[in-house]
């Protein structure tokens, strides 16, 4: 789902009853007592036509500081500033409460797309309130009441545009990837990068592990907000430049973190920032601080982005301040090959995103990394590499009968992914395809890379498999007619 809807208003207002009635369950706790709702919820929502993604979010109140409430506001701030849009929700019985304008104010700041719903207005008794809404600057009120289904049309009417804007915006902007090759000339060049296809990289990491000061150093400029306090940067940005002369869109994201409970949805939220830029990216430049590297956060998200199929690069940050730099890399490498074996190989590069150093090394490192993700080998060159892999180690016989590994082949690209046709692929170890894809790493050079093996059942080859029992008898009585003839 590629769109994404906040519901937020005050307490007691109706917000978790949408929740549950867009998403056709009842996900959300609903009670008349208002802060029943204090972490943010997820869900599927459906709405006529309409598919998209719904957060129910705590209620908004007037309160800044580290209090329950205060932490809870700033989660729902958070909320609104990831959405696509956020539904602004007034009881419309009560009307527009001082409480109301102030959060009006704030969310025209934090989100270009505010709808604006007056619930609880069935009957006569809402009709004042629906009119008050009006003075709040957000266009016009839709007419809501969640817990009896009415205002939905309207609702929808109004989210269409949006979510179909958001859609096509993500089919502009998404990278090829899964793109299938078996049809193509072998030889064929790889995509180019281009202004209008720029190289897409994704830089991800924990709080304060330097990411928006390395995009400034990359850029030549102080666009992103840095500073010593962690978690400065809210969702992500995207920037287009000059990458040493490779046209490149970089995306800024959220740290991912791990604090209180309450910080830990906070948590979620950035790791699903994260997970929406690896989407948008082609590379992922996973960024670690020097001093902490490798924490159960940074080992998250480069499994997720080679989960996704995106080529990765490790950089770890804050090089500049190290001062065993030998036995650290010798640590650092050790590390990643111990932690991340599903990204075996993949390019570690040590950089200062403060002075700049080794900049240059984490470009070529990304380009490398791009070119093995695009990478194409040849059927011929694939098959007279199996039947060298499979004579050196040859599949187990199950039941005494040997699979066999008959043919292979290459079928997309970004990532790398092949077939092998075969025997009983069902019963061939998952032990046996890591040793064919270590293999393939080692032979064809894509380290670091996802790499795609799949195993398919090329079928019983032999002819006389569905004859009948009575083929012989009559093979026998041709025969004797043969020898009567005679």
């Amino acid at each position: 789902m590629t769109f994404t809807l906040a519901i937020v208003g005050r307490p007691n207002v109706g917000k978790s009853t949408l929740f549950n009635r867009l998403v056709g369950r009842r996900l959300a706790l609903v009670d008349d007592q208002p802060g029943v709702t204090r972490d943010l919820r997820e869900g599927d929502a459906r709405l006529g036509e309409l598919r998209f993604t719904i957060i129910d979010t705590a209620g908004l109140e007037d309160a800044t500081d580290d209090s329950l409430p205060g932490r809870m506001r700033r989660l729902t701030e958070r909320a609104v500033e990831m959405a696509d849009a956020c539904l602004f929700l007034i009881d419309g019985r009560a009307g527009v409460l001082p409480t109301d304008e102030i959060f009006a104010e704030i969310l025209r700041k934090k989100n270009a797309h505010v709808i604006l719903a007056a619930n609880k207005s069935e009957g006569k008794a809402a009709d004042a309130g629906v009119i008050e809404a009006w003075s709040l600057g957000l266009g016009e009120p839709i007419r809501l009441s969640a817990e009896h289904g009415e205002g939905m049309g309207e609702l929808a009417d109004a989210l269409a545009p949006l979510v179909a804007e958001a859609a096509a915006r993500v089919e502009e902007t998404a990278p090829e990837v899964d793109v299938d090759v078996s049809d193509e000339d072998e030889d064929a060049p790889a995509r180019q990068i281009t202004k209008q296809r720029p190289l897409q990289v994704a830089v991800i990491g924990r709080p304060n592990a330097g990411k928006s000061t390395l995009i400034n150093k990359l850029i030549g400029e102080d666009r992103l907000l840095t500073g010593p306090e962690a978690g400065i940067t809210r969702d992500s940005i995207s920037i287009t430049f000059d990458w040493h002369g490779t046209p490149t869109k970089i995306f800024d994201t959220a740290g991912m973190r791990k604090k209180a409970k309450v910080q830990e949805k906070l948590e979620k939220l950035s790791v699903a920032d994260g997970l929406r830029a690896v989407k948008f990216a082609e590379v992922v430049v996973v960024l670690l601080d020097a001093a902490i590297p490798f924490e159960q956060q940074d080992l998250r998200i480069a499994d997720l982005a080679e989960r996704e199929g995106r080529a990765v690069v490790v950089a770890v940050n804050k090089w500049d301040v190290e001062e065993d730099k030998n036995e650290k890399i010798k640590l650092l490498r050790d590390s990643f090959e111990r932690l991340l074996p599903q990204l075996r190989g993949a390019p570690l590069v040590t950089i200062s995103a403060k002075t700049g150093k080794n900049l240059d090394r984490l470009h070529a490192a990304v380009l490398k990394a791009h070119e093995i993700w695009n990478r194409r080998v040849t059927t011929a060159k694939l098959n007279a590499w199996l039947g060298e892999m499979v004579s050196q180690h040859p599949p187990p016989a199950p039941g005494g009968r040997r699979i066999k590994l008959r043919y292979m082949t290459q079928a997309k690209t970004r990532p790398p992914a092949f077939v092998v046709m075969c025997s009983a692929p069902d019963k061939l170890p998952e032990s046996y395809s890591r040793y064919l894809v270590n293999g393939l790493r080692d032979t064809f050079e894509m380290p670091g890379t996802p790499i795609r093996l799949y195993m398919r059942d090329q079928g019983d080859k032999n002819p006389y498999k569905n004859k009948t029992k009575s083929t012989p008898s009559r093979l026998r009585k041709h025969l004797g007619k043969g020898r009567a003839d005679e």
